[in-house]
């Protein structure tokens, strides 16, 4: 008697926008294997905010997902503020990559932003030809770093991989990834239900061309959407100087989110 082989799922390929780069979507696109259920139990002795965010932001019996893949459209601020649409994967123990397609003076620039193999790139190109953008490196991977811990926002599934602290106010979650100088803490500031309102922290980065250093980033949430089971940004803000007068010259990304698929 034969056995039936079964094939493993094909993982989706990634957007054009990222092909250069397809084994390190399909890595961070792997299903979560027999994800564990969520349990507000789990979370019991974590701080108050912390306990808040997650039972707001994740049902009963959810699968704690380690991966999701986001569409999304939004402008970005190059020069003067130019439309996009995207699609990210993030899976927070491994990296992201965020694929988009931008137009600058209605030309399409095409590329992406990723940390995914231990280390951190910038690729754009005008007509998908001509680079306008080429980055990496130790400054560019630690920056990316930066903005994987503040991704968590986009998967509260995976809040196990994060250690949650004290907070340093009766509304603010905290979550801290790596050790040492590799260390990331982020900041999350909550309503009286537990509904995300901004994400901030210390990044690290060059912004209006300064020297390599941590700034003041922060996400603001300006509307929740849920998806098989879990609250998450539905539109943001985001940009440098946060909390600080230059916060308003500082942004720079505002987005809605249009499909969002949990693995």
């Amino acid at each position: 008697m034969k056995l039936a082989v079964t094939s493993p799922p094909a993982l989706p390929a990634p957007p054009w926008a990222a092909r250069r780069v397809r084994k390190d979507w399909a890595a961070l696109s792997v299903p979560t294997p027999h994800p564990s259920l969520f349990d507000p139990a789990l979370v019991a002795g974590l701080p108050e905010p912390a306990r808040r965010w997650l039972t707001h932001a994740i049902a009963p019996g959810t699968p704690l997902w380690q991966s999701v893949e986001i569409s999304m459209v939004g402008h970005i601020k190059i020069g003067a503020w130019r439309p996009f649409t995207a699609t990210q994967v993030v899976a927070p123990r491994l990296g992201y990559i965020w694929a988009a397609d931008a137009r600058l003076f209605g030309l399409p620039v095409i590329g992406y932003d990723r940390l995914s193999g231990g280390t951190g790139e910038m690729r754009w190109r005008l007509l998908d030809l001509v680079p306008v953008v080429s980055i990496d490196g130790p400054d560019m991977t630690r920056s990316a770093a930066g903005r994987l811990a503040s991704e968590i926002a986009l998967i509260p599934t995976a809040f196990g991989g994060a250690t949650w602290t004290g907070a340093t106010g009766p509304d603010t979650a905290v979550a801290e990834w790596g050790a040492g100088e590799q260390e990331e803490r982020v900041e999350l500031h909550l309503g009286p239900a537990g509904q995300l309102r901004d994400v901030l922290m210390q990044r690290w980065g060059n912004p209006d061309g300064r020297p390599f250093a941590r700034y003041p980033f922060g996400v603001t949430v300006t509307a929740e959407r849920t998806d098989a089971g879990v609250t998450l940004p539905a539109a943001v803000r985001a940009g440098w100087w946060r909390g600080t007068e230059g916060q308003d010259a500082g942004e720079f990304f505002r987005a809605r989110i249009t499909k969002v698929t949990f693995r």
